[in-house]
């Protein structure tokens, strides 16, 4: 499991974890208990260009479609293949092996920009929450 210290959240319930030049992104545990049991995953094509808070991927679960941003500008490196047949990961392991896509981050003083997980953590517990996670149809 990644150590969750280590990564960066954004209001949307997205993390992110940066090695190099490269960012791994996924949803929260908050998000994938609210999504509720995954079904399918849409994930972007390698090499497409994102920005900050742009539509990276649509999860799908038995409740609706919920669209995933993408929390820092940048370009789609690699994308979970696991998901595939195995979407149900993202919520057996939302910080692990259920992460989304990897961007090859365009500015790293953008992650600056988004929250610890401690800041994080205190955000959902004020409620904030409310308007992070989107059913795109039900």
């Amino acid at each position: 499991m990644a150590n969750v210290e280590s990564l960066r959240f954004t209001k949307t319930h997205e993390w992110i974890s940066v090695q190099g030049s490269e960012g791994t992104v996924g949803i929260t545990r908050h998000a994938q208990d609210e999504i509720s049991d995954v079904v399918f995953v849409e994930l972007p094509t390698v090499g497409r260009q994102v920005r900050a808070g742009q539509e990276v991927a649509v999860v799908e679960s038995v409740k609706a479609a919920f669209s995933i941003y993408a929390p820092v500008s940048g370009t789609v490196a690699r994308v979970n293949e696991r998901l595939a047949k195995e979407p149900a990961l993202i919520n057996a392991a939302p910080y692990d092996d259920g992460w989304l896509v990897a961007l090859h981050v365009q500015d790293a003083n953008a992650l600056m920009q988004l929250m610890t997980y401690s800041q994080y953590e205190a955000w959902i517990t004020q409620g904030r929450d409310r308007g992070g996670v989107h059913a795109e149809h039900g």
